[in-house]
């Protein structure tokens, strides 16, 4: 199809909508609008025409001419249909400036009349096309678009290439998409314009996979299914899509163990060769497709003995990949095996699993096959399910155990012992421990509406309740409810305590209930002989206690580490070890903390559990930010919140620690638009714990991206939350010195000061050494505001080395910075110290500062001889003054004392109003004129 711009826009397709491509989607946006060209290929749906028109749609307009094809499997072979859709519309624009022979063989190429081939027109129509598009150029940039090369007739392809490759120096360029395999892309390169760039879509990770079914409509899908979904598509967006689609038009979801449902379309796509193999090779296929990791050696185990030549003729038709080394059996893409079960009748895929069955060396794999191979209820296919899933717990396998669990009770008799209740339930809480936070919901809401025995729904409530994490005002209407189904069950009614404890620490922000509901929680608990929620409700009794600075902390914590210990609570996120690591990390005890959090780390991941590795990485990327280590933080950081986003838990706190990383060593943008991102989503989660956790993160980012007014707003209103909450431990959070430093920066020392001083008091009680040392930087900022330049000299001093020997490296930097600062500016070497401290910890964001200030112009140091002439000004007023009579600029002022330009231009203003002057001249001749005297 062609198109004049004169005539037609094209469709729009808005670029933020093609998800997943964002870096390559920039890297061909800078390609055509440096006048290049753009070829854009890769497999069967994955996305190359979305990216294309999106390509059209934003850069189509820059162009005079714009030219577009898009061929066709079916019409390839009719010869010059491409060449037709290009310059149908144009031909009589053009005509008149070609040579008779070329207009001829043009003409009969477009219209069919003549019977004109490449053969007998040759060189006139190549040349035509050439003349063409140089005429069209001639009137302004020509673009031409054209998307599926590969099924382009060869005649217009043969044309096209010809002129692609004489267009050097003129305005036409080419934006086209092709098919293509691997790397089989050097082909059309060739028939591209010389300065073409090559592109190539591949396959989108689990997250994008998620936001383009979100995009599409698909949202009712459990992050199980999307993760099937990304594993089955491998990533391919146009199969995703189809499978997404075909689960929302299938009324009964797929078994726990069994693959995604595939759509006949697909089916169609990726089978096609099926039909040309025997049927013996089409059976050992679907045994491999029902294997988890098929080998010959399993194949051979499972009755197909000629199971390597034909796996090799499978091979020849593309349908498995080629394994030169190895025993591997590999499909060629996952949907291949996905369509190849879909495609089997249901007995074949029962006996391909009873084979496997037995011939599968790995107890939990040969139960599964057992359970698939088996219809109806049996006890002891339940019992061996059950193993199984004990045994991939284990092994650290929590989201297998939770398949395999769900099996068990699948399998499972309603007069069995244990029930089918109580085998779903198991299977719930590891898909809790897994991550899998939805198919644990569904599964309490589901036994809820048929079980009757009170400890079976305490338990599913329970889940309820735990699946919404931080925002638990959505699952308020549960509480009530567990209570009445626990009664006066003491081992019941703990659980739900400790439950309310949480609640009242997250929503309600009411410290004081949080710790008597914890202690109330583990009296009832020992009281029922229920050692692993008295375990958590005194790990929880101890955090809360050490976030109110209570004196009672220490003792709890010493409680809950006392035997006899469950080990699921030993290393879980909420237990005591958790509550030691965070009170370690408070009393600036980092290398002990390293080593308690780094070995709870291993442990969680060892055991699979997926909630307390988010959390765990959060507390090692914290301890290395308080080390200094700011390229470690980030690094953990980065990957805790993938892992969050990914698993959907601990986003908003991963978001916040992440934050503080990417201000500390990253990218500084990056750390606002996080903070600002968890401040959003705490707001909205109705939390008021991690809402001023957020806003202290924030707060810091502010800072260092020096926007200390920005810091003023967010670290006041986490003042405010703090004093609400109850919270008196400055360790915390450790905003107070960032808030001292940023209402210096400001004009306002006297808030500072007060600052300062109610929080020295909280950190010399809990003997909080590095709060107290920041709260000396921040008191020397208040002191050389007022002029009081050796005393601050001497607190940054003595706050440098206190951060030196208490390890924390970053902060040691930050008060070799301001002490350079403060001293003799002219000196070459003045921030030698604080670069070479920043550069150790690889705090970027820092060292740029620094770089900042080493490029500023020097202020002056001397006060004026004419300072007495401003006797009736305020001390701040006084030095503003004294700085301008030297000829500082607002700036230089600025750094000098500390504060923003803003307040420079404000405290002028007072001080033009004081003296009944104008301007800064006038305060120059006033001085000169007291000098004069």
């Amino acid at each position: 199809m062609t198109v004049r711009r004169d005539f037609q826009e094209p469709a729009r397709c808005r670029p933020d909508l093609v998800i997943g491509r964002a870096e390559l989607f920039a890297a061909a946006r800078e390609q055509l609008s440096s006048g290049g060209s753009v070829l854009l290929h890769g497999p069967a749906g994955i996305g190359k025409s979305t990216v294309l028109r999106a390509l059209d749609a934003e850069y189509a307009g820059t162009a005079r001419t714009v030219l577009r094809c898009s061929a066709t499997e079916s019409e390839s072979h009719l010869p010059f249909l491409a060449l037709a859709d290009l310059f149908g519309l144009v031909l009589d624009d053009v005509s008149a400036h070609l040579p008779g022979a070329q207009r001829t063989a043009l003409e009969s190429a477009l219209t069919g009349r003549g019977e004109s081939t490449l053969q007998r027109d040759g060189l006139a129509l190549r040349l035509a096309v050439l003349s063409t598009l140089r005429a069209l150029a001639a009137e302004g940039p020509v673009l031409i678009v054209a998307d599926d090369l590969q099924w382009l007739d060869p005649a217009s392809a043969e044309l096209l290439g010809f002129a692609a490759r004489r267009l050097g120096g003129t305005p036409v360029q080419l934006l086209s998409a092709v098919r293509t395999e691997g790397q089989e892309y050097d082909r059309h390169l060739r028939a591209s314009p010389p300065d073409t760039v090559a592109v190539r879509l591949g396959a989108l990770n689990r997250r994008q996979v998620s936001e383009l079914l979100d995009h599409r409509g698909h949202t009712g899908l459990s992050r199980s299914t999307v993760r099937e979904i990304h594993r089955t598509s491998g990533g391919n967006p146009l199969f995703a899509l189809e499978l997404g689609r075909a689960l929302a038009e299938n009324p009964t979801p797929p078994r726990p163990g069994e693959p995604l449902p595939v759509p006949t379309s697909l089916r169609a796509l990726v089978l096609s060769r099926l039909d040309m193999l025997s049927v013996e090779a089409r059976r050992t296929l679907l045994v491999a497709s029902a294997g988890a990791r098929p080998t010959h050696a399993l194949l051979h185990a499972a009755g197909r003995e000629n199971a390597e030549a034909e796996c090799a003729q499978a091979a020849e038709l593309g349908l498995l990949a080629t394994e030169p080394e190895g025993p591997a059996v590999r499909f060629a893409h996952p949907l291949i095996s996905a369509a190849l079960y879909a495609e089997a009748p249901a007995q074949e895929r029962r006996a391909a699993h009873a084979a496997l069955s037995t011939a599968a060396s790995d107890p939990i794999e040969r139960a599964r096959h057992l359970a698939l191979a088996t219809t109806g209820t049996d006890p002891e296919v339940a019992d061996r399910l059950a193993e199984a899933a004990t045994e991939a717990r284990d092994r650290g396998a929590p989201s297998v155990a939770a398949q395999i669990g769900l099996l068990a009770a699948r399998h499972t008799p309603g007069d069995n012992t244990p029930t089918p209740v109580e085998r779903r339930l198991q299977a719930a809480e590891d898909a809790t421990s897994a991550g899998e936070i939805d198919l644990a919901q569904d599964i309490a809401r589901e036994v809820l509406t048929h079980a009757t025995r009170p400890a079976d729904r305490v338990r599913a409530w329970i889940l309820v309740i735990d699946s919404a994490g931080h925002t638990m005002t959505e699952v308020d209407a549960a509480f009530p409810h567990a209570l009445a189904d626990a009664g006066d069950d003491p081992r019941l009614l703990g659980k739900v305590h400790y439950q309310l404890a949480w609640r009242a620490l997250i929503v309600g922000g009411d410290f004081t209930e949080a710790r008597q509901a914890a202690a109330h929680s583990a009296g009832l608990a020992a009281e029922g002989g229920d050692r692993r929620t008295e375990l958590l409700a005194l790990s929880l009794q101890a955090q809360v206690e050490t976030l109110m600075g209570h004196p009672a902390a220490p003792a709890t914590i010493k409680r809950a580490l006392k035997e006899p210990q469950d080990p699921t609570v030993a290393c879980h996120h909420n237990g005591a070890g958790s509550a030691r690591f965070r009170w370690l990390v408070m009393g600036d005890q980092l290398a002990e903390a390293r080593t308690t959090v780094t070995a709870l780390l291993r442990e969680v991941r060892r055991r699979g559990q997926v909630e307390s590795e988010v959390h765990f990485l959060r507390g090692l990327a914290e301890t290395e930010l308080r080390s200094g280590h700011c390229g470690r933080a980030l690094d953990l950081a980065r990957e805790g919140l993938r892992l969050a986003h990914d698993s959907g838990i601990g986003e908003t706190a991963s978001a916040m620690l992440t934050s503080l990383a990417e201000a500390s060593g990253g990218d500084v943008d990056r750390g606002l638009a996080l903070a600002r991102e968890a401040v959003e989503h705490a707001e909205q989660d109705g939390d008021t714990m991690y809402l001023s956790r957020a806003l202290g993160a924030l707060g810091y980012a502010q800072l260092v991206a020096g926007d200390p007014a920005g810091t003023v707003r967010s670290l006041r209103r986490v003042r405010e939350l703090e004093q609400s909450l109850g919270i008196t431990d400055p360790a915390r959070g450790r905003w107070q010195g960032d808030l001292a430093e940023a209402l210096v920066r400001v004009g306002e020392p006297a808030e500072a000061q007060d600052v300062i001083d109610v929080t020295r008091q909280h950190a010399l009680r809990l003997g909080r050494e590095s709060v107290l040392a920041a709260l000396d930087r921040a008191e020397a900022l208040v002191r050389a505001a007022h002029g009081e330049r050796d005393t601050a000299v001497t607190l940054l001093t003595s706050a440098q080395d206190r951060f030196a020997k208490l390890g924390h490296g970053l902060e040691e930097a930050r008060a070799a910075f301001a002490l350079a600062v403060l001293r003799e500016r002219r000196s070459p070497t003045a921030f030698d110290e604080a670069t070479r401290l920043f550069r150790r910890c690889r705090a970027l964001p820092w060292l740029r500062q620094v770089d900042e200030a080493v490029s500023a112009p020097e202020p002056p140091v001397e006060a004026p001889a004419a300072l007495d002439a401003l006797d009736g000004l305020a001390a701040m007023e006084r030095q503003v003054a004294a700085l301008v009579m030297e000829g500082a600029t607002n700036r230089e002022i600025a750094a000098r004392l500390f504060i923003s330009v803003k307040t420079v231009e404000a405290t002028l203003t007072r001080v033009y109003r004081k003296l009944g002057i104008r301007s800064r001249v006038d305060i120059v001749r006033l001085a000169a004129g007291r000098r004069a005297k």
